[in-house]
C-alpha cells in the first residue's frame, strides 16, 4: 500500500511537472516570436524608411543641387543591404515559400528603386539636368515604390497572422493544461493527506508493535512467577499432606480423621490444579473441575452421567467448588448412590451470567435427612460462600439432590 501510494504521488508530481513545462514552453515560444516578429516589422520599416530617405535626399540635390542632401541618399543607399540581411537571418529556415518569394521581391525593388535613384543623380552630375529631371518625372519611380510598399505590407501582414497563430495556440495550451494542472494539484494534495495518514498508521502500527512486544514480555514474566508460584503451592500441599499422614503414624485411632483430612488436602490440591490448566485441561472449566472430582471413584460399579455446555470459571471460584463438589463425592461413596451401586448425574446451564449446577444421586437408600450439620455440610455452606453463590440440598427417597448457584463472570 504505501509503495503503490508513493508511485501516485510520484506520477502526479511527474505530470505536474510536465504540464507547468508545456505552459512555460509554449510562453517561451510565443514571448520568441513576439520577439521576432517586433524585429521584423521594425527591419521592413527600416527598409521603407531607407527608400523615402533616399529618395528624398535625391530630389532636394536635383532641384536645389545641394550636395548635402546626399547625405541621407548615400546612408539610405548603404543601409538597405544589411537591413535585407537581417530580415533573412530573423525569417531563418522556417520561412514559407510566400515569405521567402516577398523577401526577394523587397530586396529586388529596392535595389530597383536605388538604381534609379543613382541614374538620376549620375545625370545630374554630369550636367544633363534636364534628362535627370526628365527621368524623375516618368512613372517608372512612382510605381517601383509602390510595388516595393505592397511588398513589405504584405510581408508584415504574415508576420502578424503568424504572431497570431502563435499566441491562439498558447492560449489553446494554457486553457487545454490549466484545468489539467489544478486537477493534478488537487489530486496531488489529497494524495498527500492520505500519505500523510498512512505514515501515521504506520507509526501507530510501529507503537502498537513495541507495546505488543513489551506486554508480550511482562506475561512472560508474569507467567514464569505464576508457574514458580504454583509449584510452591503445590510443594506446600505435599508438605501438609505429609504432615497430616505422619501425625496419623503414632495414633491409629485418629487414622480415619486423618484420612479424611488428607483427602480434602487432596481435593484442593486438584482444584488448584485445574485451576492453573493441569491435568491436560482447559483453564477453569467447569466440566474439568467436575470429571476430575469424580475421576478417583468413578467407575463401572460407580457410574456418573455428566451434562453441561462448555463453562469456563474464573480461578478463584473454582478452589472452593472443588471442595463442595469432593466432599459431594466422598459422600455419595460413603452413604449416597455409589454406596449402593446407583448413579451420579452432574448437570449445569448458564442464564443471566448465573450457572446453576444440579447434583442428582437415583438409586440411593436414603434414610431420614441428618438431624445435625456436620463438619463437611458447614464445609460446602461455607465455600459456596466464598464462590458468591448458594448451596440447597434435598433428601429425596430415591437420592440427594444438591442445587449450587454461582456467578459466571468476576
Amino acid at each position: 500500500m504505501n509503495v503503490v501510494l508513493l508511485g501516485v504521488i510520484a506520477a502526479a508530481m511527474f505530470a505536474t511537472l510536465f504540464l507547468v513545462y508545456q505552459t512555460v514552453e509554449a510562453e517561451r515560444e510565443q514571448r520568441e516570436q513576439v520577439r521576432r516578429t517586433v524585429e521584423v516589422l521594425e527591419e521592413l520599416r527600416q527598409v521603407s524608411r531607407s527608400a523615402i530617405s533616399g529618395e528624398t535626399g535625391q530630389r532636394g540635390y536635383l532641384i536645389t543641387l545641394d550636395r548635402r542632401y546626399l547625405a541621407p541618399y548615400q546612408a539610405g543607399r548603404e543601409q538597405i543591404d544589411p537591413t535585407l540581411d537581417r530580415i533573412r537571418e530573423l525569417i531563418g529556415e522556417d520561412a514559407t515559400a510566400r515569405q521567402t518569394e516577398l523577401i526577394d521581391k523587397i530586396d529586388a525593388l529596392a535595389r530597383a528603386k536605388f538604381d534609379e535613384m543613382a541614374t538620376g543623380v549620375e545625370l545630374l552630375e554630369n550636367g544633363r539636368l534636364l534628362d535627370a529631371r526628365r527621368a524623375i518625372l516618368t512613372d517608372e519611380g512612382v510605381e517601383t515604390m509602390e510595388r516595393l510598399d505592397r511588398a513589405i505590407a504584405e510581408l508584415e501582414d504574415i508576420e502578424n497572422e503568424t504572431l497570431a497563430a502563435y499566441s491562439a495556440d498558447a492560449a489553446r495550451t494554457n486553457a487545454r493544461v490549466l484545468p489539467l494542472l489544478g486537477a493534478l494539484l488537487v489530486f496531488l494534495i489529497i494524495a498527500m493527506f492520505a500519505g500523510a495518514r498512512l505514515v501515521g498508521r504506520a507509526a501507530r502500527a510501529e507503537a502498537e508493535a513495541a507495546q505488543a512486544a513489551v506486554v508480550s514480555e511482562a506475561r512472560d514474566r508474569a507467567d514464569l512467577l505464576a508457574r514458580e508460584l504454583n509449584h510452591r503451592v503445590k510443594n506446600l500441599f505435599a508438605v501438609v499432606l505429609a504432615i497430616v499422614q505422619m501425625s496419623a503414624r503414632d495414633k491409629p485411632e485418629a487414622k480415619e480423621v486423618t484420612n479424611s483430612i488428607a483427602q480434602r488436602i487432596r481435593a484442593l490440591l486438584t482444584a488448584h490444579e485445574v485451576s492453573q490448566g493441569e491435568l491436560e485441561r482447559p483453564v477453569a472449566s467447569l466440566r474439568a473441575l467436575v470429571e476430575t472430582s469424580l475421576a478417583p471413584y468413578r467407575s463401572s460399579n460407580h457410574p456418573a452421567e455428566i451434562d453441561g455446555p462448555e463453562i469456563m470459571l474464573p480461578a478463584k471460584r473454582v478452589t472452593p467448588l472443588g471442595l463442595v463438589l469432593h466432599e459431594l463425592t466422598t459422600n455419595a461413596v460413603k452413604y449416597g448412590a455409589w454406596k449402593d451401586e446407583g448413579t451420579v448425574h452432574v448437570s449445569w446451564s448458564e442464564q443471566d451470567g448465573t450457572v446453576t449446577l444440579e447434583w442428582r444421586e437415583t438409586g440411593a437408600q436414603l434414610g431420614d435427612a441428618p438431624e445435625h450439620t456436620g463438619f463437611g455440610s458447614l464445609l460446602m455452606t461455607s465455600a459456596a460462600r466464598q464462590f458468591g453463590g448458594t448451596f440447597e440440598r434435598k433428601f429425596t427417597p430415591d437420592g440427594l439432590i444438591v442445587t449450587i448457584e454461582l456467578p459466571a463472570g468476576d
